[in-house]
Parts: C-alpha cells; structure tokens; sequence
C-alpha cells in the first residue's frame, strides 16, 4: 500500500476520511457489535498493479490500476471500474467501503470491492482501451472471479469495457466465464434494466423521500448535477413524474432554465456537444449552480462535492445522493441543522448493484427475466431497505445516513462475529 496512505489518519475532507467519519458516528448504535468496529475501518485486500501496453505509435506506457476489497464477511466483493485522471487508492478505498455499506443496506449477499486505473480514457483509442482493459484485467485475475469478487461498470467503463474484462479472465482460466462481471452487453450475459437501473433507484427512493416530506413532485423543481447515466436517468423519469429540471451541471458546462429544460433535446446535445451547446437553456458560472432555486439536489457525479460552503448556499429541500460520497462531513451537518434531508448514496444510488446481482443471479442459472419483472424486484428491494432505514432513523431520531450506516453494519459486523477469526 502507497506510504502516503493512512488508515488512521486521512484528511477529513477525503474520501477515505469522509468515510472513517461516517463509520465512528455510527458505532454508538452497534451495541455489543462495536467491539467489531476496526473490521469497517481497514480494507481486507488492496491490490496495485503495474498496467504497461504499447500504444498505437509503438512506445510504451505504464498506468497504474488497483483492485481493493474491502470487507467480504457477507458474500462476494462487488464494486466497479473507474477510469479516470485523478484515480489514487485511497479513493478507491473509500469507494470499496461505501460499496461494502450499500450491499448490506439493500440486503445482498455480497461485500464491498472496487476498482480502476489513473488515465483519462479520452486521450487513448479504441485499440488501447481494450489494451489496458484487458492486461488491467489479467493483472488483478488472481483476486478476481465469479464466486470472489465480481467487477462492474463505473465512472467512464461501459459494457464493452465489462465485455472486454469477460474475455480476458475467460481466456485465462479456460471457460467461458460470463459471472464475473456485470454490466454486459446483454447477448453475453447482461441484465436487462441495468443501464437505467442506477437512475431509477435514485428516483424511486427521491418519489418516497418527497412523499414523506409532503413535498408533489409535480411542479417540482430539480437541479442535477452529473448528467451521465445517473443524472439524466434519474432527471427523465421525474421529468415523467412531472417535475422540471431547472438546472444541470457536467464537466463540460452549467445550464439554467427556470421553466424546465427540455431533456428530450438536451439529452443527446450534452452527449455530443456537451452542455454548452444546448440553446433551451441559460449558461451559467460553475458556483451558481449550487444556488439556483430548486426543490431537490441530485448530485450525481463525483465525491466531495457538497462543501460546507455550498451546503449553506443551496436552497433544496431535498437531496439524493446519486454519486458515491459527494457531500463531505461537516455538510452533512450544515444540512441536517437546516432541516434539508438527505437519502445517501448507499441507499440512494443501491439501483445499479440491486441489478447487478439480479444479472450475477441470471448468469449462474442461465435463465433470465424480462424487464419488467427486473424493475418490479428492484422498486420492491428498494422501498423495503428505505422503509427500513427511515423505522431506524425515527426510533433513534438520526440522520438517514447514520440510519443507513446502522442497518448495514449491524449486518456486515454480525456476519463477522458469526464467521469468527481463522484460523
């Protein structure tokens, strides 16, 4: 493990610091199980690979890639591939943690891994994508594989990039072997409802959350930030519920539209022009989105977005974490002191691993569901794991995080103390 990396001792804004934040605030409703607590604070595996290919002009280049798994007191490891510029492993650290509390909230029978590669993927061609995916994939092969730790898609990966990971280890062990990830193409095993099933978990438990709050979503006005799969999923299905989206924010802009912009043609401008080259819709500076007038907050793109500065600033009733980690500790607070309620990402944002597994279910017994029943056992597992985590936070009078946090730790700590130490 890097030296630079401390369990112990990460800044507080981090994303491993951020975590370790969440986990201490949460040991005080673990009773007799919080003699267990230092198992969430410490990965059980980080791996870090050396990634060299030879690129289309012939010289060689090095990236470095990790795979952590985190805890796997519950089943296998589940988590994604990210590749992106600023990969380091204390992110992915944070990211295998988060994903170990997410499985136990929304009861699945895995653990929490995680996994990518520092490089930004838009400077590589196709060839030298599937390249690195592939020496990437025989890399980390010796932790991976269907019944240990089952990668997915995450933060620029794809199905062809989960295709590409399929061949490789297949080749290596000998068998086809479609288990071993998820977020395939469907003619090689995939899940119908996946590729929308992260969004739709964002809507589905925001429908309940406004519910509760009283708050129709008719009417309701909706900024997002994030405008990949998640964001623009999750803005479709409340634009069909019949709310505006009145603001959204990529890496390529910041566009306002008090009335509501119209996705059906925002949706494929932003994904070819990129946000600024949308004309339904006013741009705006980067900060201001954090201000604009709306009902809900749908942050849907990376960690650490919501600072404490931009916690006061926003005017939401209601957040909804769709990104993994993006409001740090002390917004955490500023928004509970001012009343705005917010449904985190390890239930927010539980859709695309719910599916996940349905398509890890399907790929075992090789007989798979259509798409509305896959929607149908996703809305049900959803609701019943909020349902759940809102009993804990009223009876406790916490935080729908801290709530989370219970429920799934409760969960994860119970099956360590059952399993015992080995040897």
């Amino acid at each position: 493990m890097n030296s630079e990396i401390s369990y112990v001792h990460p800044s507080a804004d981090s994303p491993w610091g951020t975590y370790l934040s969440q986990v201490d605030r949460v040991v005080p409703y673990l009773g007799g199980l919080a003699r267990w607590a230092e198992t969430l604070k410490r990965p059980k595996r980080a791996l870090i690979v050396d990634v060299p290919i030879e690129m289309d002009d012939g010289t060689v280049a090095h990236f470095e890639g990790y795979r952590v798994q985190h805890n796997m007191s519950r089943g296998p490891g589940k988590g994604g591939v990210r590749f992106h510029p600023q990969v380091t492993l204390e992110e992915v650290m944070a990211l295998s943690a988060w994903m170990t509390v997410k499985t136990a909230a929304v009861n699945l029978p895995f653990g929490g891994a995680k996994g990518g590669i520092r490089l930004d993927p838009k400077k590589l061609s196709q060839n030298e994508l599937e390249k690195v995916t592939r020496r990437y994939t025989s890399e980390i092969g010796i932790i991976i594989g269907p019944n240990t730790d089952i990668p997915a898609p995450d933060v620029n990966t794809n199905a062809q990039i989960m295709a590409w990971m399929m061949d490789t280890y297949s080749m290596n062990v000998g068998g086809t072997a479609t288990g071993v990830v998820t977020g395939k193409p469907l003619h090689l095993g995939g899940s119908l409802g996946r590729v929308k099933a992260t969004g739709r978990g964002v809507f589905v438990t925001g429908r309940e959350a406004a519910r509760r709050l009283g708050l129709d979503l008719r009417g309701a006005r909706i900024a997002v930030q994030g405008f990949g799969n998640v964001g623009s999923v999750a803005a479709e299905l409340f634009a069909e519920a019949g709310a505006r989206i009145v603001a959204v924010q990529d890496h390529t802009g910041t566009i306002f539209n008090g009335d509501g912009l119209d996705l059906a043609a925002l949706i494929p401008v932003a994904r070819e022009d990129g946000l600024a080259g949308f004309n339904g819709g006013k741009v705006i500076d980067t900060e201001a989105f954090w201000d604009v007038p709306c009902d809900i907050l749908i942050p849907a793109a990376l960690e650490g977005q919501i600072t404490a500065e931009r916690a006061l600033k926003t005017q939401a009733k209601l957040v909804l974490e769709g990104a993994n980690g993006p409001t740090v500790p002390a917004a955490d607070d500023i928004l509970a002191e001012r009343g705005v309620l917010v449904v985190p990402d390890v239930i927010c944002n539980a859709g695309g691993v719910t599916v996940s597994y349905f398509e890890w279910v399907q790929d075992f017994s090789s007989f798979f569901w259509d798409e509305d029943e896959i929607n149908v056992r996703l809305d049900r597992i959803m609701m019943n794991a909020l349902n759940q985590i809102w009993d804990t936070a009223d009876r406790h009078k916490i935080t729908l995080r801290t709530a989370t946090f219970a429920v799934a730790c409760e969960r994860i700590l119970m099956a360590r103390q059952e399993r015992g130490l080995y040897p």
